[in-house]
């Protein structure tokens, strides 16, 4: 995929986040009203809150797309993982949130009292999200960007919410305490969940080793372009969103000719770059 339609897929993915939430918004909030329930007027919030990290994710990936310059050689695409971290904190605050208020809950022994109209509201609510949800997450796959798995998994947390809230309308009746005990599970979901997508956004920033199967698709390459079986080592991976340095050392024979070694560097690098998408820097040793 171009980085152009990569772009024009996670604008989509954005976009289609913000309506499809104020959507939500209006509905739950105008089923919390006619209803009467506080919980659900207030999870009508809790979703409107979700636009706030698609927006993030527009306005990141509009600098994110900015070509290269020569204060920044190596283009803007970390602005991507700088929105991966912003979104998974707004998501570990929600499920803290969420755990604060079902343990509230437990303590007053307060039971949740929706209306039928509220029913709807959150059937629709839990469709709509997960199908938002899995768009995001299959962009996320298409693209490979941690921002977009942390607005999917944004999605997925409101779906939940609002499969905890019909839950309750169902068992309610059965158990005053399930409202709060199933938030505190959601609670536990989301946080993991957000504390996971920060930890591996800060991995990438702060420089994280190439992972068994690049090297070894690296390795059959030197090893094919030199006809014989040659050390590779020192591998280093640098990553700036869709644009990605890899660096390493490489064991050619000490005789030889100069020519014979640039001649060989070059077609590594041109392999390289086409099948793995990567931009080599290729430092050559004499043995």
């Amino acid at each position: 995929m171009t980085k152009k339609k990569s772009y024009k897929k996670a604008m989509f993915a954005g976009w289609l986040a913000i309506i499809g939430n104020v959507f939500l918004f209006a509905l739950k909030l105008w089923a919390g009203i006619v209803s009467g329930s506080v919980a659900l007027m207030a999870d009508a919030w809790h979703t409107l809150s979700d636009s706030v990290s698609s927006i993030v994710l527009l306005v990141f990936y509009k600098f994110a797309n900015k070509p290269p310059d020569m204060t920044h050689p190596y283009g803007h695409g970390r602005f991507r993982l700088i929105a991966s971290v912003i979104i998974g904190v707004i998501l570990f605050l929600v499920g803290l949130n969420f755990g604060v208020e079902a343990v509230g809950k437990l303590i007053a022994k307060e039971s949740a009292e929706f209306g039928t109209l509220a029913l709807v509201a959150m059937i629709v609510s839990v469709l709509v999200k997960e199908g938002m949800a899995r768009y995001a997450l299959h962009a996320y796959k298409k693209l490979d960007s941690l921002a977009l798995k942390a607005d999917a998994w944004h999605h997925r947390s409101d779906a939940i919410s609002s499969l905890v809230i019909l839950a309750g309308i169902v068992l309610q009746k059965y158990a005053w305490w399930i409202d709060g005990a199933l938030g505190m599970v959601v609670s536990v979901l989301i946080v993991y969940t957000a504390w996971e997508i920060v930890q591996k956004t800060i991995d990438v920033i702060l420089g994280k080793k190439p992972d068994g199967k690049l090297i070894k698709e690296v390795r059959n390459i030197v090893n094919e372009t030199v006809g014989f079986d040659v050390l590779s080592h020192h591998f280093h991976l640098h990553t700036y969103g869709d644009h990605k340095e890899l660096t390493f050392h490489v064991v050619l024979p000490g005789d030889w000719t100069l020519d014979k070694v640039n001649v060989c560097i070059r077609e590594m690098r041109k392999l390289i770059r086409e099948k793995l998408d990567v931009e080599p820097t290729i430092q050559v040793d004499a043995k």
